[in-house]
């Protein structure tokens, strides 16, 4: 089973966290079975920014990205090669290592 560790994030995990992921499952519902709470303002829809993470490590092993996806990551804040929507990002068999960035696009976060 591979495990994603999140990278410590001040609101949403500020100690980090390492979670059991289930492949074929994406980050974001990992994340979310979990208690870390990404916003996904489309829910999940790929019609947004707001579950933006960088995949620091295993990012070969996600599924690819679609053409959706990378014009929605085109919008972005803090965009970096390894960038992906978590809503989207398929867990393979290997282990991540990912960052949940600072800011998103939101004005307004879904939890206040």
């Amino acid at each position: 089973m591979p495990q994603i560790i999140f990278l410590p994030h001040d609101e949403l995990c500020p100690e980090g966290r390492v979670i059991d992921a289930e492949a074929g499952e994406t980050v974001c519902d990992a994340a979310l079975r979990e208690g870390i709470e990404i916003e996904h303002a489309c829910e999940k829809s790929c019609a947004c920014t707001t579950c933006h993470v960088i995949v620091r490590e295993g990012f070969d092993s996600l599924n690819e990205s679609d053409e959706l996806e990378d014009d929605m990551l085109d919008k972005a804040w803090g965009l970096e090669p390894e960038s992906r929507l978590s809503c989207q990002a398929v867990v393979g068999d290997d282990d991540l290592v990912v960052e949940i960035p600072k800011y998103t696009i939101n004005q307004v976060s879904e939890r206040h």
